[in-house]
């Protein structure tokens, strides 16, 4: 027989993630004390007990790693970030600091404009080079997939530079990159008197070239105060979903707008944010099967409060996901633990939750039905972690405990730094 190309062994358990949200998340991890994971050809082949391999499974060109006692899960997927950006805005966080509020900035010529301005500035190859460092980091945290939203261009050409930009880095690097158009973050400086002129725009030309070319698998909008509205969205997801872009939204972030009932009504694949969800918010995203996606460090950053009531949104049957939405102005982090940490403490889930969030909930969010699980015939994207039990991830808060990383069946990041507690 054809023998293995990789084998980990020597775990304390896998944990194959193979349930379903709507059982305990304890069960829905599908742990397996003590298993080894064979590869083959990029996939996985083998999840079991070491004595049950078939006889010549492993031979003298199969790659052996040792757990050393550790624990092994999916590769995180991080189903929500702005990766993809020029500029800064340490600025704006000083003044957060000195209690200006999100809305305060945009409103002084910040925000996302001040991104805008940025990125539109920068070529492709800029944006490559400012890209990858963030994309490495995030693979040394152990993200295998990771969406990346445009929104920071705002014109037709800087919309689909952001876009091939991703789609290069896609071949620039491991991580795998899932596009999404964001023409609807916020209408640019030169249409704010021109309001419906942006949005003929996006409708009439942005979002079909952009379709055409096949460069996006979601279109997402900001539907809030200073961005858009519930009609306004339905106009642009209206047209998107008509052209096969798949809707999304960000939603009830810094007001209670009704949006979770909005992206529970036009079908979205996702609603984000959700700190100010009503309960009629949270029972229309799960009669309608929509994914809510918790991002807690953006709470964290911009100093507000509520954080999203992760505990409902499950109690109600509604498929959780987590990520860490990176982006310049209110998650200027590509750290992953502490976003697990802070839906533990602050979004109310337990550790179990919040790994399965950061893994299958969101590999399900983004239509991924063979990611953020480890199972027989799937893409070996898979962890091994430097502690012997899911729960220590949140628990020893913000700190990378992932060892090694393998995308595809590939070794891509070896980490003997990690911390072995």
């Amino acid at each position: 027989m054809e023998t293995l190309e990789l084998l980990i062994r020597n775990t304390s358990e896998v944990l194959t993630v193979e349930g379903s949200h709507l059982e305990p998340a304890e069960r829905a991890l599908t742990p397996q004390p003590n298993a080894c994971v064979g590869v083959r050809r990029g996939k996985v082949w083998y999840v079991g007990s070491e004595g049950s391999l078939p006889k010549g499974a492993v031979g003298p060109s199969t790659r052996v790693l040792d757990a050393h006692g550790q624990f092994v899960g999916p590769g995180f997927v991080d189903p929500h970030t702005h990766a993809v950006f020029a500029g800064e805005r340490a600025a704006e966080f000083d003044l957060r600091c000195q209690g200006a509020t999100y809305l305060q900035i945009a409103q002084a010529g910040g925000g996302i404009a001040n991104t805008v301005r940025a990125t539109r500035f920068a070529n492709e190859e800029d944006l490559i080079r400012l890209a990858l460092p963030r994309l490495q980091l995030m693979l040394e945290y152990g993200i295998t997939t990771a969406e990346v939203k445009s929104g920071y261009g705002l014109s037709l050409q800087d919309e689909l530079k952001m876009l091939k930009v991703v789609q290069r880095l896609s071949t620039l690097q491991p991580l795998e990159l899932i596009p999404t158009l964001m023409c609807a973050h916020a209408v640019p400086e030169e249409y704010r008197e021109w309001r419906e002129a942006y949005m003929d725009l996006c409708i009439k030309e942005i979002i079909p070239t952009v379709a055409e070319q096949g460069l996006a698998r979601f279109c997402d909008i900001f539907v809030e105060e200073g961005a858009f509205s519930h009609a306004e969205a339905r106009r642009i997801l209206g047209a998107a979903k008509k052209l096969g872009l798949k809707p999304r939204l960000h939603v009830d972030q810094l007001t209670a707008g009704g949006g979770a009932e909005l992206a529970a009504e036009l079908g979205a694949a996702t609603a984000d944010h959700l700190e100010h969800v009503s309960d009629a918010g949270i029972r229309a995203l799960a009669e309608a099967g929509v994914s809510a996606v918790l991002v807690p460090t953006a709470t964290l950053f911009l100093r507000v409060r509520p954080y999203a009531p992760g505990r409902k949104l499950r109690d109600a049957g509604v498929n959780v996901a987590l990520g860490t939405n990176l982006n310049p102005g209110s998650a200027m982090s590509e750290n992953l633990p502490i976003a697990l940490g802070l839906a533990c403490l602050e979004n109310g889930l337990t550790a179990a939750e919040a790994y399965w969030a950061a893994t299958r909930g969101a590999a399900l969010a983004l239509g991924l039905n063979t990611y953020g699980r480890i199972t027989v015939g799937d893409p070996a994207n898979i962890v091994v972690f430097s502690c012997s039990n899911y729960r220590h991830l949140p628990y020893h808060l913000g700190i990378n405990h992932a060892r090694i990383v393998i995308k595809d069946g590939h070794v891509v990041i070896e980490n003997e730094r990690a911390l072995c507690p």
